[in-house]
């Protein structure tokens, strides 16, 4: 650290008049990404970017923030106990504590976790690292002032794409995207349909009409994703993520076959390719996820699923658990016991499992069933079973949906907020 007072050894850190000596080694690798940012600070400018006020001459830096609150959260980097809410604080304060000086909702013991999301559940409060005055000032940089413009310039462009509430540009972008994933979802069902293959057959232009059209949606979806990447912060980060992932999926099928056609044209060669080509065409169904940009429903679906992986990947278990059971108990009732008046369709456990998991999930399809008195006993335990099983993970899916449609549904609220006072303007 070369600002602050020459041959210091240590620093102070006042918080909220809670006075703390730190070592300039252990300020380099703290645990709290507010304070080890100290460390990097060049000018006083920097410094005060970071805390609230800064005394050269004690080499003492002024946090304005909660004492106590600070207190737990130090014990709980030095490696003293769990981070639990301090007494007699709210929840949600403490919690903006945390994100001020660089901890997640994630650090917390789980019975917090879960009085913080009961508390934003009742609340309608969502906090974003993001959000300006939870983390305090943005942080400077040399030549921040300059470059600020085309910095604004591109969060704008950002928003517009990512957050379709955000600005009246944002939802009109939003409109024309939600308005080309239906045309080219319409244009992929009716091409399946009899008549009009019939049709496209004897009217050569009709079959073109389709074509230009599918050319449209896909030159619109792929000048969307071309941006989107190149204003994007992260570009390993942008190609990461699911959305942008299930994008790809449904645009580079169109210009695989495209390519396929091209090079092996009207021939024995493209029928043989035939089957692929299909394939490739019916990956156009991605395309309906794209709405998940600009519905909440969609978003909440997928955060829940994000959120709980751990209660589908136990819901799973019980599953699979209960049909291993089941279909091998019913295979030896059904065909096992009596080869002579055996029940053909139990010949094996693989095929009683398709009867399990039809059982347990649903009312069954009557394809196949149980002829035998303990086999029908035993279809009435698995489907008992059934409702018992899948009852127990669901409901915890089931809060953790509420919870991200909460969230979701303030983020949304907050946007819209936005976009009237930009409309009143």
């Amino acid at each position: 650290m070369t600002f602050g007072r020459s041959g210091a050894a240590s620093v102070v850190l006042n918080v909220g008049g809670a006075r703390y000596s730190l070592s300039r080694e252990l300020l380099k690798d703290f645990p709290l990404r507010r304070v080890s940012r100290l460390h990097g600070c060049r000018s006083e400018r920097d410094v005060l970017e970071v805390c609230d006020d800064y005394d050269r001459e004690r080499n003492e830096y002024f946090f304005d923030r909660h004492s106590e609150a600070f207190g737990f959260i130090l014990l709980y980097v030095r490696g003293h106990g769990k981070l639990r809410f301090a007494p007699r604080m709210c929840e949600l304060s403490f919690y903006n504590e945390m994100i001020y000086w660089g901890l997640e909702g994630a650090h917390l013991e789980y019975c917090c976790q879960r009085r913080l999301d009961d508390r934003m559940s009742d609340t309608y409060t969502f906090y974003s690292a993001d959000e300006p005055g939870v983390l305090g000032r943005d942080e400077a940089r040399p030549g921040g002032a300059e470059a600020a413009p085309s910095r604004r310039w591109l969060e704008r462009m950002r928003r517009t794409f990512e957050e379709p509430t955000s600005s009246l540009a944002a939802q009109i972008l939003a409109s024309v995207s939600v308005v080309f994933v239906i045309v080219s979802m319409v244009v992929l069902c009716a091409s399946t349909l009899p008549d009009w293959r019939a049709a496209a057959a004897d009217n050569r232009s009709l079959d073109d009409r389709s074509r230009i059209i599918e050319a449209i949606c896909i030159g619109w979806f792929t000048a969307e994703c071309i941006v989107r990447f190149i204003i994007s912060k992260n570009k390993c980060e942008f190609v990461k993520r699911p959305l942008n992932i299930i994008d790809l999926l449904a645009i580079t099928p169109y210009y695989i076959s495209v390519l396929m056609t091209v090079f092996t044209g009207e021939n024995s060669q493209l029928q043989r390719a035939g089957v692929t080509l299909r394939v490739l065409r019916m990956m156009r169904i991605f395309w309906v996820i794209k709405l998940a940009r600009h519905f909440i429903g969609l978003q909440t679906l997928g955060l829940t699923l994000k959120r709980c992986y751990r209660e589908m990947v136990m819901l799973l278990v019980f599953i699979c658990v209960a049909m291993a059971i089941f279909s091998a108990l019913s295979q030896l009732l059904e065909h096992g016991l009596d080869l002579e008046t055996s029940n053909k369709d139990f010949a094996s456990i693989p095929a009683a499992c398709w009867w399990v998991i039809i059982s347990m999930t649903t009312v069954g399809y009557g394809d196949m069933y149980p002829i035998t008195v303990p086999g029908r006993i035993l279809g009435g335990v698995c489907v008992v079973s059934g409702i018992v099983l899948l009852a127990l993970p669901i409901t915890f899916i089931y809060h953790s949906f509420v919870q991200c449609y909460h969230e979701l549904k303030f983020r949304s609220a907050r946007c819209s907020r936005s976009l009237s006072a930009e409309f009143l303007n």
